[in-house]
């Protein structure tokens, strides 16, 4: 039994505008009717009923042992692509959300103003799936979602770093899935042999980010990469983020094809896989975790929060 809170379907039913996709977050779900919020809420202020859950490309050039997504669509030939125009993305994401939480609004578990607010969505996760960085057109995406207000956190796993080069998110996550390069090679699946070269290179990007928040993403999964937490610090420090977040693989999805339950952290697994990281990141000595998510986060300061979410209302605190 599992107690990491809401987690996508195994087969989950995107809905499409072209090539954009949306799929409605369990957590988006639970905070409309006041059963809790993401751990984004917790540690960056994300307003989990206003956030959009989105990709512009269903596409990935990784084969995670850990991903809950079935590798077979995840084919990613894309010389023939028609892409959609950035402006066309935002309103076929925004179009998407509000017809996947319509029905919320006959709930009488949902407050009216709740529900009126997250017809107006304030923030996108570019994260739902494939690798984003794989759609050529990405920074303009970006600053078009900005344009009308929304904020962005960008996820990626780091093997296109000339575009990420050029993409200025409100946050920039980098998937971190190993220390070393045999580790790499039996986690990731990358299906370009220079992925771990690139990965490196994505680093340097991330340090020479000034006005972009930036984090090293890790997915823990036991008896596969929890292992010496001072060479992921090394690869912290190259990459100078402002964040490192840990978070436990979960048994769920095509990933019960490729790995069994024993290999799901739990969370105290977690923290202390991540007190071992801060060991080696003095300069990151602040602590958060939401154990219901198994998620531990490493910070240089105790303030976390997205600075313009700040003194927003009290109830989504």
């Amino acid at each position: 039994m599992s107690d990491s809170g809401p987690k996508q379907v195994d087969d989950p039913d995107y809905h499409h505008v072209n090539h954009t996709a949306a799929q409605t977050c369990g957590w988006t779900a639970n905070a409309l009717r006041g059963e809790g919020r993401c751990y984004k809420n917790t540690f960056y202020g994300i307003q989990s009923h206003r956030c959009i859950q989105m990709t512009p490309v269903v596409k990935c050039n990784e084969r995670c042992v850990f991903c809950w997504r079935d590798h077979a669509g995840h084919a990613y030939e894309l010389d023939d692509v028609a892409w959609d125009d950035p402006e066309a993305v935002v309103d076929a994401s925004i179009e998407l959300q509000r017809k996947l939480l319509s029905g919320f609004g006959g709930n009488d578990e949902v407050p009216r103003r709740v529900f009126d607010e997250a017809m107006e969505p304030r923030h996108v996760a570019i994260s739902l799936d494939g690798e984003p960085t794989l759609y050529p057109y990405l920074p303009e995406l970006i600053e078009a979602f900005h344009d009308r207000d929304i904020t962005t956190f960008l996820v990626s796993n780091g093997t296109r770093p000339e575009v990420l080069a050029d993409c200025d998110p409100t946050q920039l996550y980098v998937s971190v899935d190993a220390a070393d390069r045999h580790t790499f090679d039996r986690t990731v699946g990358a299906v370009e042999d220079d992925a771990w070269e690139r990965l490196l290179d994505t680093l340097d990007v991330l340090a020479a980010k000034d006005d972009t928040r930036t984090v090293i993403r890790t997915t823990l999964v036991d008896g596969v990469n929890m292992h010496t937490p001072e060479w992921y610090a090394v690869l912290c420090e190259r990459a100078d983020v402002d964040f490192v977040e840990m978070k436990a693989y979960m048994y769920v999805g095509h990933s019960r094809g490729r790995l069994d339950h024993e290999n799901m952290p739990s969370h105290d697994e977690v923290r202390a896989f991540t007190e071992a990281v801060g060991e080696f990141l003095p300069d990151h000595d602040a602590y958060r975790e939401v154990p219901e998510s198994r998620v531990a986060l490493l910070a240089r300061d105790e303030d976390t929060w997205v600075p313009k979410l700040k003194g927003g209302s009290e109830f989504w605190r």
